[in-house]
């Protein structure tokens, strides 16, 4: 079992983006950094200057980007942005860093939108961040996003598994690490912390996630914490739209009378495209019919974290859809310790008050424009690759 001698909620935008500055600014050795995509706003350039700034005062900074995320991530900026964007990143490797595009091994896991997910920061001081939120604009003024700063051997867990996104980690951080957790042990308490990890990309072949009928770990500790459920079980994801096993799971949870509440975007909180929203929708009527409660925040909800019975939390990168299972690399902690359990709590006391959250209905379903139901015949049928 891993420990952390300290764990701080991040739930508030503007702290935890001065939680990620101040660990970049006060890095002397060396700082890891993984993103699914960097966003050429005030955000993603004011973390890049810093990211420059420590590498030129003799950090050894460590940054890693998924290749599909930053593809998706490109869209949403101009030409000159991703111009500039580029040029700031080589401005980086030239001054020292190791700068890496993560892209799994085989083609059909690339054309497919194979990748790595997990948002983690570490620096030698022995603290990392770990959450849902990316190098941009939507995760610091936009949407809900959810990270914990900690300490402990935790630390070390998460930095050995960034080896297997695609990052190079240096033996010797990893024991400095465990002296800064050795340290610390005498005099705080433990927080006992499971760490779950996945990177299906490893295990498949040449045809990617096309017939791959492998086991996700993630998808499994999610499945058993669902079964565990007595009275109930509160989901936050970018759009929900599970893999087939969790959306039984919870509709059998439902069923047998928990009480299930889901929040996750609104269709207006993702501007580019709908297509995520639709394929969340061809599984609504499934979930409201069982006693499932559909909550969507019109500015965004990023978050995933996962509460059961107010007892056991997890949180991490993993949104409840299919390309978490099966193409994308991802990461969750999970404790029944309070220190973590009841900021969770907190949090989704505030979501259901919250004004932005609009519930689903079946007769909010059925007053969609005609057009809209249309697409939602149309695409639905594609929910597993959008």
């Amino acid at each position: 079992m891993l420990s952390a001698s300290r764990a701080r909620p991040l739930w508030d935008r503007v702290d935890e983006w001065n939680c990620r500055l101040e660990m970049i600014e006060t890095a002397r050795q060396f700082l890891y950094l993984s993103t699914f995509y960097i966003e050429y706003d005030r955000f993603g350039v004011a973390a890049l200057e810093a990211l420059l700034r420590a590498q030129r005062r003799g950090v050894e900074i460590n940054l890693l980007i998924d290749g599909f995320g930053q593809m998706l991530g490109n869209v949403v900026m101009s030409k000159q942005d991703r111009q500039a964007l580029a040029i700031g990143l080589q401005e980086l490797q030239a001054a020292g860093a190791t700068v890496t595009i993560y892209r799994p091994k085989h083609f059909m896991q690339r054309r497919l939108g194979g990748g790595q997910h997990i948002k983690l920061q570490v620096s030698e001081a022995g603290e990392a961040i770990f959450g849902s939120s990316n190098l941009t604009r939507s995760s610091f003024e936009g949407w809900n996003e959810y990270s914990v700063a900690v300490r402990g051997s935790v630390v070390i867990a998460l930095l050995q598994s960034y080896r297997q996104i695609g990052g190079t980690v240096q033996a010797a951080h990893l024991r400095q690490l465990e002296d800064a957790a050795q340290s610390t042990v005498a005099n705080q308490p433990a927080i006992e912390l499971e760490y779950w990890f996945c990177n299906p990309n490893l295990a498949q072949g040449a045809f990617g996630p096309l017939g791959w009928r492998g086991s996700n770990s993630v998808t499994e500790e999610l499945l058993e914490m669902v079964n565990g459920a007595r009275e109930t079980i509160e989901v936050t994801s970018f759009y929900f739209k599970p893999v087939p096993a969790l959306m039984d799971a919870l509709v059998a949870a439902a069923t047998r009378g928990v009480r299930v509440d889901v929040y996750h975007s609104h269709r207006e909180a993702l501007p580019a495209t709908d297509l995520a929203w639709i394929a969340s929708a061809t599984g609504f009527e499934k979930l409201l019919s069982s006693g499932v409660r559909i909550f969507e925040n019109r500015h965004g909800e990023h978050s995933k974290i996962i509460l059961v019975d107010r007892t056991r939390v997890a949180f991490g990168s993993y949104n409840f859809e299919d390309a978490a299972h099966d193409r994308l690399a991802e990461a969750m902690l999970a404790s029944h310790d309070r220190h973590l359990v009841t900021p969770a709590a907190n949090i989704f006391d505030g979501l259901q008050h919250d004004p932005d959250n609009v519930i689903v209905t079946p007769a909010t379903m059925a007053a969609l424009p005609g057009s809209l139901q249309r697409r939602l015949a149309l695409y639905g049928r594609f929910k597993r690759w959008m």
